[in-house]
């Protein structure tokens, strides 16, 4: 008999919890070294605009690489490719091992390859992981990516003080060994969990003309209105994603002057405790419909990062938890939606769905960290994040405004947006 009442627990198809459980062990692997990563660069004397770059050669070539894994998805089975992207990650934390920035020329040439490798092993396997939840008949898509978005919470809630620990204990060596070792047994994993229900989603017969064809219809139809005006919010919150990513921690300790140590309890502990809020917001993306998901999603996060600049004369550790919890609510609900959509308009194309919804995070950060790291030398920190935050919230009313003007309203439980012709319809 059981004694304990799990109901409080969003619901969690099968699929969804196989494929959250490997993001989660993917991150936490990653995350037992990367939130420290802008610290890192910069302790090795990279410059701003050099952590600019750093992350856009992790993430430009998923950009580049998710069409060539959207074709192989067909060919061959995503949790194998999934299984080679896992195990990259676990040949990246070795290089970090071998590889220092600062070993003359060749040094800072060699680290900048392994992040292009990171790069691609990103593109394995985020590619081929949404090509299996979109390829899935999932009966709430906005809410299963919502568990899918908020594994790098529960992974950033845990891997910060495991990675200290191991850090303080036995080098950065040390914790770049458990990162290989998490992901070895992950890539398993994955392998073992996903291979059957991925390997419906394989086509011997599929070529390159099919896959042509297919991806035609695919940007053809997010290219209509229903879909657009939703993508321009969405993809304004993945440069805001960008900048947040690359230089927050180093806008909490070179602008508002806090030590290493209290950064690095501010990225633990902020993890922690958005774990429970993160359940509420999987709740919450089940009641709502998917644009309006990810305009408000996109309006919260744009406010609360504006805040950060607001607020930074004046900014303390309680304050700057209470504009996280804020900021993630609004990244994670977006972000759940906009998978959902896609999820939702291109059903019938799982892998070219998987591949879009890839490229689009890619090029966001990408392009997020690589402008913010010129802007900061022209505005600051605090500005930077004040004209960041209110970009966001004007292109979320435009996109509104549109889907308005142009007569059309939610996206109902079918894919469809309320409103728009047949012909949108039609495959």
């Amino acid at each position: 008999m059981l004694i304990f009442n799990f109901a409080f627990l969003p619901k969690i198809e099968k699929i969804t919890r196989d494929t959250t459980i490997v993001h989660f062990l993917l991150m936490f692997g990653y995350k037992l070294f990367s939130l420290y990563f802008p610290l890192f660069l910069v302790a090795n004397n990279l410059s701003i605009n050099q952590v600019g770059y750093s992350y856009l050669l992790i993430y430009l070539p998923i950009a580049l690489f998710s069409p060539l894994v959207g074709y192989l998805n067909h060919k061959i089975n995503p949790a194998i490719l999934a299984f080679s992207g896992i195990l990259g990650y676990g040949v990246y934390a070795l290089g970090m091992i071998l590889i220092s920035p600062q070993d003359a020329s060749w040094g800072i040439l060699l680290f900048y390859l392994w992040q292009v490798l990171l790069g691609v092993s990103a593109a394995l396997f985020f590619t081929s992981f949404r090509g299996i939840l979109m390829g899935f008949p999932l009966k709430q898509p906005d809410r299963a990516f919502g568990w899918f978005y908020s594994a790098p919470f529960y992974a950033a809630a845990l891997a910060p003080a495991f990675g200290a620990f191991l850090i303080w204990q036995f080098s950065f060596t040390g914790v770049f060994i458990a990162s290989i070792i998490i992901h070895i047994i992950n890539a398993f994993f994955c392998l073992f969990r996903l291979s059957k229900p991925a390997k419906t989603l394989v086509d011997f017969g599929f070529n390159l003309s099919h896959f042509k064809e297919s991806f035609l219809f695919s940007f053809n139809k997010i290219k209509q209105k229903a879909t657009a005006f939703l993508l321009i919010p969405s993809f304004a919150a993945l440069l805001l994603a960008g900048f947040y990513g690359a230089f927050f921690v180093l806008f909490l300790e070179q602008e508002l002057g806090w030590p290493e140590n209290t950064v690095l309890l501010f990225v633990a502990l902020s993890s922690l405790l958005f774990t429970p809020i993160s359940l509420w917001v999987i709740k919450r993306l089940k009641k709502e419909e998917t644009a309006k998901n990810i305009l408000q999603g996109s309006i919260v996060a744009g406010i609360f990062i504006a805040l950060f600049g607001i607020l930074a004369p004046v900014l303390n550790f309680f304050m700057a938890l209470m504009i996280y919890f804020g900021k993630s609510i609004g990244f994670l609900t977006t972000s759940s939606a906009r998978s959902g959509l896609f999820s939702k308009r291109l059903k019938d194309f799982p892998e070219e769905a998987g591949v879009i919804d890839t490229i689009l995070p890619a090029l966001g950060v990408a392009l997020g960290a690589v402008i913010s790291g010129f802007l900061i030398d022209v505005f600051g920190f605090e500005l930077l994040f004040i004209f960041a935050g209110v970009f966001v919230i004007f292109t979320s009313f435009i996109g509104k405004l549109l889907l308005q003007k142009s007569g059309l309203r939610g996206l109902g439980k079918d894919g469809n947006t309320r409103g728009e012709s047949d012909l949108t319809k039609k495959k």
